[in-house]
């Protein structure tokens, strides 16, 4: 599938299945797979239909979704070993989506040889397509986007909510994200943030953000200072190992220092 064809694969996903029932969800269309961790009619069925796409056009590929892996975790050793592989995340931003925030988002990510090498956010109440190719650049409904330069001092935002207000170092205290990694990393690469920090790194929601940041002039990595990869044997349960999405390798390394 070309990237034009696994975009409006998204699109179409996300008017058939998702868009009915936001702001429409009956209670019993919403479950926990664990306390607080949200989960959808809407997830389970967009996942199916993406999944079953990407598995007919590329049979060989691991497909590693999150909804999946909640059945399966096997599928996360399958996809750090893959050679082609792909991460699904069907509605990132949950419980966005089950209070009625416009913020939620379908995700797809495309991994060979362990290298993000194209990924897709589709953000369906903004109507907003971003869409990154390794060495291609980073695109936003047709517009290519650059990172603008980051203005003293920079804004640091984070996931983990006990860390909310956290000062590091001479920086100003850390804000709450967007809650969504489809619309963290946008931000990040439009300028409202300078670095987001997060306390997990599921390769579902990080694989299509970090390739949009580093083609537009950012960078990712884990708290230990390495290269976001997303093979990695990170630990995704019992001791997460975090990351930081920056606007510039200079801001990474300011914010990961002070950590």
């Amino acid at each position: 599938m070309d990237t034009e064809a696994v975009l409006a694969l998204l699109v179409d996903v996300a008017e058939e299945v998702i868009n009915p029932r936001f702001r429409s969800l009956s209670a019993h269309e919403v479950d926990e797979k664990n306390p607080g961790d949200l989960v959808t009619v809407a997830d389970h069925e967009s996942e199916r239909l993406i999944t079953d796409a990407l598995r007919g056009a590329y049979p060989e590929a691991v497909v590693l979704g999150e909804e999946a892996y909640a059945a399966d975790a096997s599928l996360l050793t399958a996809f750090r070993t893959a050679e082609h592989a792909f991460t699904v995340d069907p509605v990132d931003g949950t419980k966005n989506f089950v209070h009625g925030s416009p913020d939620h988002a379908v995700m797809v990510g495309e991994v060979r040889a362990g290298e993000v090498v194209r990924g897709w956010i589709w953000q369906p109440q903004h109507q907003t397509a971003y869409v990154a190719e390794r060495g291609g650049g980073a695109w936003r409904n047709g517009e290519r986007l650059e990172r603008p330069p980051v203005i003293e001092p920079p804004r640091v935002v984070t996931s983990r909510r006990r860390w909310l207000g956290r000062t590091l170092g001479d920086l100003p205290p850390m804000e709450l994200t967007w809650v969504c990694c489809g619309v963290d990393y946008p931000k990040v690469v439009e300028g409202a943030a300078d670095a987001v920090v997060y306390g997990r790194a599921n390769p579902w929601d990080h694989v299509p953000g970090s390739l949009l940041l580093s083609e537009a002039g950012g960078y990712v990595g884990t708290h230990a200072g390495h290269a976001y990869r997303p093979g990695d044997d990170l630990e995704i349960e019992a001791r997460p190992a975090g990351l930081v999405a920056a606007a510039d390798r200079a801001t990474y390394e300011r914010v990961v220092r002070l950590l």
